[in-house]
Parts: structure tokens; C-alpha cells; sequence
């Protein structure tokens, strides 16, 4: 039995026009595992061609164990998110990927950062504070971003500025988004609490 897509939850706009990150958690079939990483793949490919799109990320289950995998897809707004999920390309994707998930966990729009935030396994959205992940952040950004400039820095001395701060956030980023702020997170979720 297919279970159908949970209806997107509308969030106000976000003041300013902030990022929004699309996290969705869906229970894959036993079995399913290398149908739906084909799918995912041509999720990632239609998503790249978007206007707006920021990027997108995979979290899957342990190697060997069906699980959940987690899709997080940033966008620079709200309206750019919303484009995706009204799309006649994300409805046919939805529908070829209906018989390979047991389950949909949860559907969340997230502005800025929040997606770091929010525990794995939980069934709504529930951040902490504010001025907590805005310290977490900073207390884990600081040495990695000094780490990569110590780094790098001697090997990109002769390149523009511009071309050196892109080639530091193209280390930053990914690092910060799938080593390092999982894990600080988990180390701080009693304190992270709201």
C-alpha cells in the first residue's frame, strides 16, 4: 500500500526574503533502496535546473539497515521552494516514488539554518532557540573556517579574492553541513532544548 505525499505546510514569507530548506523524511521499502537512490538522483537533477535553487543534500540510514532517508533542498525563498512543490515535475516524481516508501515521516519548510536543528526523528518542527544555534554555529564555524584558511591560504595566494572565499566555502559548507554541525548538534541537543 503506497502512501500518499503529506500537503506541504504553508509558512508565512520569510522577512527579507531568507533561505527556506525543504526536509522531508520518508521510510523506504526493504528492498526499495537502489530504486529510490536512482530517483532521488533524478529528483537532485531536476532540482539543479531550478531558479533559486541553493542546493541539495541526502542524509540516508546506516549502510545495510532500511531506514530513513532524509531530502533537504535549499532554496533562496519561500516563492523558489513553492515553485518546486507546485511543479508538474515534483507531482510526476512523487507519483513514480509512491511504491518504493513505506512511509512519509515528515515534511518541514525551514528558513536559514533551522535544518541543522531539528532532531532527526522528530514528527514536527520544534527549534531551539534562536541565540543557541546562533552560538552553536559560530562555536563550531570559527575553527573550521579558520582550519580551512590556514589551509588553504598558501595554495590560493596568487588568486583573486573572490576566487580564494569561493574556494573556502566550497570546503566550509559541505564540511559544516555533513560532518561537522551533525555532530554538534547531537553533542548539544540536551543544551540545544528549548
Amino acid at each position: 500500500m503506497t502512501h500518499p505525499a503529506p500537503p506541504s505546510a504553508t509558512l508565512p514569507e520569510a522577512p527579507g526574503g531568507d533561505p527556506v530548506s525543504l526536509v522531508v523524511r520518508r521510510r523506504i521499502r526493504r528492498g526499495a533502496e537502489a530504486q529510490y537512490e536512482a530517483r532521488l538522483s533524478e529528483a537532485s537533477a531536476q532540482l539543479a535546473r531550478l531558479p533559486g535553487h541553493i542546493g541539495t543534500g541526502i542524509l540516508r540510514p546506516p549502510p545495510g539497515e532500511a531506514g530513513v532517508y532524509t531530502m533537504i533542498a535549499r532554496f533562496d525563498s519561500f516563492a523558489s521552494a513553492a515553485a518546486w512543490e507546485l511543479s508538474p515535475e515534483r507531482a510526476l516524481w512523487l507519483e513514480h516514488i509512491g511504491p518504493l516508501v513505506d512511509e512519509h515521516v515528515s515534511f518541514e519548510k525551514q528558513p536559514g539554518l533551522e535544518f541543522w536543528f531539528t532532531p532527526a526523528a522528530a514528527p514536527t518542527l520544534r527549534q531551539p532557540p534562536r541565540w543557541k544555534m546562533t552560538l552553536l554555529t559560530i562555536g563550531v564555524l570559527y575553527p573550521v573556517s579558520l582550519s580551512v584558511t590556514l589551509l588553504l591560504a598558501p595554495h590560493l595566494l596568487s588568486w583573486p579574492l573572490p576566487l580564494r572565499a569561493l574556494a573556502q566555502s566550497l570546503v566550509i559548507v559541505p564540511a559544516m553541513t555533513y560532518a561537522f554541525m551533525p555532530l554538534a548538534t547531537r553533542a548539544a541537543a540536551r543544551w540545544l532544548r528549548p
